[in-house]
């Protein structure tokens, strides 16, 4: 059978592996000013930075629609017998509702709600075409990756709370007083939904690197096969630094380094990260 692995834009695999295991993508909408933008395919993270700084307003995110859906589920079953799709947690997005809707009219479309985002999506989606490359049935996928992804730890360092402030995420005082304070806080995904989880009161450098340690924590359960660095844009000198310390501390089998997408650079701004990576 051959099974075509898709997924939504949240999934923020970069160019290179979403090439290499031939992943289809169906981008979300930025709405900027009225007017949507598909995600990564229209708009990228620095025009809306621009845009953010420039009128001190943020842009909104939207789901693809069932119409969108259908067209999508259509134009990639071909050639193909079956398509494993993933979305964004369905507790962030309408993507999962509409995309489940899109797949019953189209039939052989097994949807999966990923209850993450960013490559902790990606996480799933190269687990799905690898299970479809040893000949394992759609059905058999998807049950393997809803048990997988209760195993998913999905964190990111936050620079500034600018940006969750001003799209009504977090009381201006509360951004005001974690600047003066200099607090980086860590966003977590914890049964689908967001939540903040520990802060660092230090300079996003020093910050990063207490962060790795802390998502580490025992060493014992994580699962060494493959980690992902994501970053809605930090210094090289940042990144380089985590996945030095990643390799110093467990012997990794695949350290990927990633841009995040227009939803999370949107929502948190530059100058977040994150190492997304499985529990045994």
């Amino acid at each position: 059978m051959r099974i075509h692995v898709t997924s939504d834009s949240t999934c923020d695999l970069s160019p290179e592996l979403i090439e290499q295991y031939n992943i289809t993508i169906s981008p979300l909408y930025v709405v900027m000013d009225g007017k949507s933008y598909k995600d990564t395919i229209e708009i990228k993270p620095e025009v809306i930075y621009e845009y953010v700084e420039r009128t001190k307003k943020v842009c909104s995110t939207a789901a693809m629609n069932v119409a969108d859906y259908l067209d999508f589920f259509r134009a990639n079953l071909e050639g193909y017998d079956a398509i494993v799709h993933f979305t964004i947690s369905s507790e962030m997005s309408s993507c999962y509702q509409n995309a489940c809707i899109a797949a019953e009219e189209v039939g052989n479309v097994w949807v999966i709600d990923s209850r993450n985002l960013s490559t902790g999506i990606g996480h799933l989606v190269l687990d799905a075409a690898e299970l479809a490359a040893e000949g394992k049935e759609p059905q058999q996928i998807a049950d393997i990756l809803n048990e997988r992804k209760k195993k998913l730890d999905v964190s990111f360092v936050i620079d500034t709370l600018k940006y969750l402030s001003l799209g009504g995420r977090c009381s201006p005082l509360a951004a005001l007083g974690a600047n003066l304070l200099n607090l980086k806080p860590t966003i977590c995904v914890v049964n689908g939904k967001m939540i903040v989880g520990k802060k660092y009161r230090m300079s996003l450098d020093r910050a990063l690197l207490r962060y790795v340690k802390d998502q580490l924590g025992d060493l014992e359960t994580v699962d060494t096969r493959r980690i992902f660095i994501t970053d809605s844009g930090v210094s090289d000198e940042n990144w380089q630094a985590v996945e030095k310390l990643l390799r110093e501390t467990l012997p990794f089998e695949k350290i990927y380094h990633t841009r995040a997408g227009c939803t999370v650079s949107s929502h948190c701004g530059p100058g977040t990260l994150g190492i997304l990576f499985y529990r045994k």
